[in-house]
């Protein structure tokens, strides 16, 4: 919910902070290097330290720094609360996909509960919009801040009925966590920089050098560590490889269609916060039944592989059905159909790249591995957003000159979304190329001290 609760509400912010348009995209960059530079090391703490120990420690540094972002009186102190933010969040979310491991048993209930996992994470994502347009328009955006602290808290009481979660022994990899994380924050902010520099900016160029020569070294301390932050048997399987490749193709696409579609809705539609946050419904409901009701039922009767084919293929459908939008399109016709439609296929790729990622992995190692599926999801987001926003802003400039500029700003947003569905065929050739075509025993019957079996 956090990753998309602000941006409907930036302008709301910009003006009562005072914080120039071009500094808002911080409040964005600054959650997203946080989180995404620090879940590999989050979910690698919670298998040394203890899962719902540090479960409930990052629901701690969460619920602070919402209530800082409350407050904050300058548009510096509300960055380096969602940089807090990003922190909390890396550190409770592979926490908790590793405790629904911990707490039910490979087969159809580990299945239900990972449904139900990538269910809230999608429809988290589409809650941020809708409440962040809400809360703008009728709360002040202080409450984009605030709504944080009342579900924090009430999680926070209620993990008492969580299992403590396995715990391993041996020490952190501090080498390779550090140098993991600042590879990851790198990668994140060059990306980021693409999008407001260029790709041939120095700057860009600068900080992509040092996210591959940090990914490098990583690599280095890897082969070489006794414990390695990253064991090579999390990514020597290769469905478990593909899963994350499509969940990291997955968040390229879902991250840019929210952009392209909250630009169109506001800049050439003129919906307010609110009605732009409505106009979400249908894909929060699409994400419903995908992720609860149609992709666990898939997943119970066929193999992961066939699962993800299915879900992007339909995902890549919606793209290719929001290419039809004019400015003047009824919305009957093509935003809210195409919404439903992509939110399902979203819903059950989720569903079955959470499993896929986390299928077969030791105990000892399911708090790294969740925190890699995680990563793979921002990582692609970020990527995606960057990449598909430059493609936009060709689309528009090439326009004929006397476009009339809603043609032209529409037309760009259409070939976003178009590409967002590229990301969505590759990932379904990821999945055929590298996940296997049927489930064998391997995938119903776990072998013992495992979480599961290879993905289907």
């Amino acid at each position: 919910m956090d990753g998309t609760i602000v941006t409907v509400g930036l302008p709301v912010i910009g003006a009562g902070l005072g914080i120039a348009e071009a500094d808002l995209d911080w409040l964005l960059t600054a959650y997203a290097l946080a989180f995404g530079g620090l879940l590999l090391a989050g979910g690698r703490a919670g298998d040394l330290f203890g899962r719902r120990r540090l479960f409930r420690a990052g629901l701690v540094v969460f619920l602070a720094a919402s209530l800082l972002g409350g407050v904050a009186g300058t548009g510096a102190v509300l960055i380096a609360a969602r940089l807090l933010q990003g922190v909390g969040a890396a550190i409770v979310t592979p926490a908790a996909l590793s405790l629904l491991a911990d707490t039910f048993p490979a087969g159809p209930e580990r299945n239900k509960a990972l449904g139900v996992y990538g269910a809230m994470g999608g429809l988290g994502s589409v809650a941020g919009l809708l409440l962040g347009g809400a809360l703008a328009e009728y709360a002040g955006w202080r409450w984009i801040m605030f709504v944080n602290i009342p579900i924090a808290f009430l999680v926070l009481t209620g993990s008492s009925v969580l299992v403590p979660g396995t715990r391993e022994r041996g020490g952190l990899d501090l080498p390779g966590a550090a140098t993991v994380t600042l590879a990851l924050g790198a990668l994140v902010y060059a990306i980021n920089l693409v999008g407001s520099h260029g790709v041939g900016d120095g700057l860009t160029l600068a900080f992509g050098a040092l996210a591959v020569a940090l990914f490098v070294v990583f690599a280095f301390i890897q082969r070489t560590a006794r414990g390695p932050m990253l064991p090579p048997d999390v990514l020597a399987d290769r469905g478990r490889l593909g899963a994350n490749l499509v969940m990291l193709l997955m968040g390229a696409g879902q991250l840019a269609t929210f952009y392209f579609l909250t630009l169109y809705m506001q800049t050439i539609k003129q919906y307010s916060p609110m009605t732009t946050g409505l106009a979400y419904l249908p894909f929060a409901i699409g994400i419903g039944l995908g992720s609860g009701v149609i992709g666990p039922r898939l997943q119970a009767r066929t193999s992961t592989r066939i699962v993800l084919t299915i879900g992007m293929a339909v995902a890549a459908a919606a793209m290719g059905w929001f290419s039809l939008l004019p400015p003047d399109q009824n919305p009957l016709l093509v935003l809210l159909p195409a919404q439903l439609t992509g939110g399902i296929g979203l819903g059950i790729g989720f569903v079955a790249a959470t499993i896929g990622g986390v299928k077969g992995v030791a105990p000892r190692d399911s708090g790294i591995a969740s925190g890699l599926v995680n990563t793979s999801q921002q990582i692609g987001g970020a990527l995606g957003l960057a990449v598909l926003a430059g493609i936009a802003v060709t689309a528009t400039t090439s326009r004929p000159p006397g476009t009339p500029l809603p043609d032209a700003l529409t037309s760009g947003y259409t070939t976003g979304l178009l590409g967002a569905g590229g990301f969505y065929v590759a990932a379904i050739l990821t999945a055929v190329l590298l996940l296997r075509p049927r489930p064998t025993n391997r995938d119903t019957e776990p072998t013992p001290g495992t979480l599961g079996s290879t993905p289907g």
